[in-house]
């Protein structure tokens, strides 16, 4: 490849990384360039480690005839198991182990080494195979996100030439940091979605974080916290305390998040969450939808728990409606992107209560109020009730028990909830 030629696609990748291009098409255009130039690559890998609770990294793929492999593998954890004895197997492993930066292979001697993989490439037409490890610097890293892993194969029977190997020694750091670059944004709408919310983290990255900038919405709020969590913890190990929340925290938020809903604030074991759009009437109906799904998941979680001899739950919910301040709120150096007012604090309230009145929901008036006639219908009256520190009484609702208790109007309310 002359130098003309690697210039010119160095100067693609570094355009198409700042304009966000997405790693596979980044690899993928790479590898179509490389060939029409005359360097013959016939697979491209790349892998780099991420920050995510679920998976440890990416691999995105490139092959020169169509296959059945995915343009992107999202795995888990290799420190344990089958996966742990494949990455000790593969090339990159042992580059880390033995300090290398590249690896250069004659496919022909794949029979003779014990690498993963290696004898496949072989088998699918595969002659020569080059990988490197990039390692980026302490404060280049990010997490398990430290280095570079790429792996390179041509068909070509005389194997990669010297020109080519350098024309790849050049070109593929240029590749990594557009990747690398991708893969910092997509960890930061990661965290912002894990940490913040779906639609706080949005709004965050979006730019809206300045101290104090909030906007008055109506929303739908949704309050829940465990029945008897305090209870349990105490008797239950230290090790099972965490499992425990997080497969109720885990029904809760699916729930919500099936139904159209944004969490805002995990408080303990109890969550705060919220339903908005322009008809705010399909907004309560997306609550009550929410809080159907979190039965049945709740129904399934305790079936699974309880055949495992571990303690079941479930949860009081409260929800209510009214105008709240959405932003940025905090000191200087620690904000929190959140609703206030006193609908927040209502809508706690309203939970609590439920203890009192033994309902797993309750409704304020102003939900109920906001319900469209066929809603309504399945809401009853438990009462009027002052909640403590708000100054004023209120009727609270709950569901019918001949939702639960009736298979035809267990059937009608929820064709009305999929409405």
């Amino acid at each position: 490849m002359q130098l003309t030629s690697r210039l010119a696609l160095m100067n693609w990748l570094a355009g198409q990384g700042l304009t966000g291009l997405p790693e596979p098409e980044l690899l993928r255009g790479f590898c179509e360039r490389c060939r029409a130039e005359g360097l013959e690559l016939s697979r491209g890998l790349v892998v780099i480690d991420t920050l995510h609770p679920i998976y440890e990294g990416r691999a995105f793929r490139w092959s020169d005839t169509p296959t059945n492999e995915s343009d992107v593998v999202e795995y888990g954890s290799t420190a344990e198991g089958d996966a742990a004895n494949n990455w000790r197997r593969s090339v990159f492993y042992h580059l880390l182990e033995h300090g290398h930066d590249e690896m250069v292979i004659d496919l022909a001697d794949a029979p003779s080494l014990d690498f993963s993989q290696i004898g496949e490439l072989a088998e699918t037409g595969h002659r020569h195979f080059l990988a490197f490890v990039h390692r980026f610097g302490e404060t280049g890293a990010l997490g398990q996100m430290d280095c570079l892993y790429s792996s390179w194969t041509t068909r070509r029977d005389s194997g990669f030439a010297d020109a080519e190997l350098a024309a790849l020694r050049d070109l593929v750091p240029v590749l990594g940091l557009a990747i690398k670059s991708a893969q910092q944004v997509d960890i930061a709408r990661t965290l912002g979605r894990v940490y913040l919310g779906r639609d706080a983290s949005e709004q965050v990255l979006s730019g809206r974080i300045s101290r104090g900038v909030t906007e008055r919405i109506n929303a739908v709020l949704w309050y829940s916290d465990l029945r008897g969590s305090t209870g349990i913890s105490e008797s239950i190990g230290p090790d099972e305390i965490i499992p425990f929340l997080n497969d109720y925290a885990q029904a809760v938020i699916d729930a919500i998040h099936d139904a159209g809903g944004d969490v805002l604030k995990l408080i303990g074991d109890g969550v705060l969450a919220m339903f908005t759009g322009e008809d705010m009437a399909h907004s309560r109906r997306a609550a009550l939808r929410a809080e159907h799904l979190f039965r049945k998941n709740v129904a399934a979680l305790n079936l699974r728990r309880g055949a495992e001899g571990r303690p079941t739950t479930s949860a009081y919910i409260g929800l209510h409606v009214g105008e709240v301040f959405y932003g940025n709120i905090g000191s200087e150096d620690r904000l929190d992107f959140t609703v206030v007012g006193p609908t927040v604090n209502e809508v706690s309230r309203i939970a609590s209560m439920s203890r009192s009145v033994d309902r797993e929901l309750l409704a304020s008036a102003e939900f109920y109020k906001g319900l469209d006639a066929a809603g309504r219908r399945y809401l009853v009256s438990t009462g009027r009730y002052a909640l403590r520190g708000i100054g004023r009484a209120q009727d609270l609702y709950t569901l019918d028990p001949e939702v639960d208790a009736s298979e035809p109007v267990t059937g009608s309310y929820e064709r009305y909830l999929a409405n």
